[in-house]
């Protein structure tokens, strides 16, 4: 399996890719805080206290824990960072980290848009199959569909369809696995499978899972008699789903621009015709890029009528 990147005009996105199937998907916006070390000043720490508040040079603060004895307000330390700031309606998760010692190791976790190979376009709809599930939190599968829904405690995926009990849970658990790795889906997951009041159909579905999650991290509760499971993964930073959910507007706004890129046609001038909150949301130097990238004049038109997410872009012949 490959990962491939690309990088648009403020957003850099990565597939997973087997065969013509998109296995996982990841993107990362700018101001996006990267996992590893970097310094930090301590601002707040209670006496005693093995966890406090400390803030890079641009100002991101982070939850820190495993202090030292020794370190004060004020004071310059590491922090090796372990999951990005995350920010969702009304309310911001601060990002996590951990303070690096003097002697302990401080290389940096892996990222796969480091290694990923950059590729100028993704396959033809790739992208847009992921982006589209994730914007309506809805996957579709044989025989039912998922609904995945954010919440401040866990993210909830919830079964629906027309085959009894047992079929169904089981013709979901594949879908589930996809689409946990397609949304980039990490912390605490919450699945709300139908009912099965027989142990054997429960211990189906918790085997068909256990195998189908075999090479995902996490941790796993066996299903319940109403048919709940939790899991619980890693979580890093804010999932496709997340970003989509919360910040609507700016979703639809770097999917306008990626749109803007892949624009076919003769002439000088690209449109893009966008919801007013949309184009609005278009940065000066977003738009100034693009033009850059695509040899053209860029022009914004507002339609109050556009759905947020049917925002299109069309060169312009004069």
């Amino acid at each position: 399996m490959t990962w491939l990147i690309e990088r648009g005009v403020a957003e850099t996105r990565a597939i997973q890719v087997e065969g013509e199937q998109v296995r996982a998907a990841r993107v990362q916006w700018p101001g996006d805080i990267a996992l590893g070390v970097a310094p930090a000043r301590l601002v707040q720490r209670r006496a005693g206290a093995k966890r406090g508040v400390a803030r890079t040079a641009d100002g991101t603060e982070i939850n820190v824990s495993g202090l030292a004895r020794e370190a004060s307000e004020g004071r310059e330390i590491t922090v090796r960072i372990t999951r990005a700031l995350i920010a969702e309606s009304g309310r911001l998760k601060r990002a996590q980290g951990i303070q690096v010692r003097d002697g302990a190791s401080d290389a940096a976790s892996p990222s796969v848009l480091h290694d990923a190979t950059t590729v100028h376009r993704f396959p033809a709809g790739a992208w847009e199959d992921v982006w589209a599930d994730a914007w309506t939190g809805e996957v579709a599968f044989a025989g039912g569909s998922l609904i995945v829904s954010p919440t401040p405690a866990m993210c909830v995926i919830d079964i629906d369809g027309d085959l009894s009990p047992p079929e169904l849970a089981l013709a979901a658990v594949p879908a589930i696995a996809r689409t946990l790795r397609r949304f980039d889906l990490a912390g605490s997951i919450g699945i709300d499978f139908p009912t099965l009041s027989e142990k054997q159909h429960r211990r189906a579905v918790d085997d068909a899972l256990g195998q189908a999650l075999d090479d995902w991290p996490h941790e796993r509760t066996a299903m319940n008699g109403f048919g709940f499971v939790q899991l619980v993964a890693r979580l890093e930073g804010p999932s496709l789903l997340h970003r989509f959910h919360f910040h609507r507007v700016g979703a639809a706004a770097r999917m306008l621009l990626r749109r803007g890129e892949l624009a076919e046609g003769a002439g000088p001038r690209l449109l893009l015709r966008a919801h007013p909150a949309v184009a609005e949301r278009l940065a000066p130097e977003w738009l100034a890029e693009l033009a850059r990238r695509s040899g053209r004049k860029v022009e914004v038109e507002r339609d109050a009528t556009l759905a947020l997410d049917a925002g299109h872009a069309q060169i312009l012949a004069s």
